[in-house]
């Protein structure tokens, strides 16, 4: 389980330096339901993920398979949705309770969550370190996957 990946195909739109950017869909879990096409619930949204390349062997507009430990999405939910809920609801009982009104419990809340996200932004290039995705040609997956 230590090694569980998470994998998508996608398409190099744009080289710069030793950074490949890469076209993604992300596509929610019923979008691949044969009644997605009917079902107004289904998402898809393209993603441009920066993954570091090195040796540049990728050309634009080539299909590739970008890759990330399955932790490392774990890690991105925590820090992105997680922390915050729980920032807003302990700021909501704070307000409240310190400020016996609920205006004030909401605008606590609110100002929690803008520090938090400046934080966040302040601290974003710390936290590109530990998000680190891999970049593959297909072909050598799928040969990769045969020889295992």
């Amino acid at each position: 389980m230590g090694n569980d990946k998470i994998i998508h195909q996608g398409k190099v739109e744009r080289i710069e330096k030793n950074k490949v950017f890469v076209r993604i869909e992300q596509k929610a879990a019923c979008s691949e339901c044969h009644a997605a096409s009917v079902c107004l619930v289904s998402d898809k949204k393209d993603k441009i993920i920066e993954v570091n390349d090195h040796a540049g062997h990728f050309s634009m507009q080539e299909d590739v398979l970008v890759s990330a430990q399955s932790s490392m999405g774990l890690f991105a939910v925590v820090i992105a949705y997680a922390i915050p809920l729980l920032a807003v609801i302990l700021s909501v009982i704070a307000g409240i309770y310190l400020g016996k009104s609920e205006v004030i419990g909401g605008l606590a809340a609110l100002s929690v969550l803008v520090i938090y996200y400046f934080v966040l932004y302040l601290l974003r290039d710390r936290i590109k370190k530990n998000l680190l995705f891999t970049i593959s040609k297909i072909a050598d997956h799928s040969i990769n996957h045969q020889q295992a």
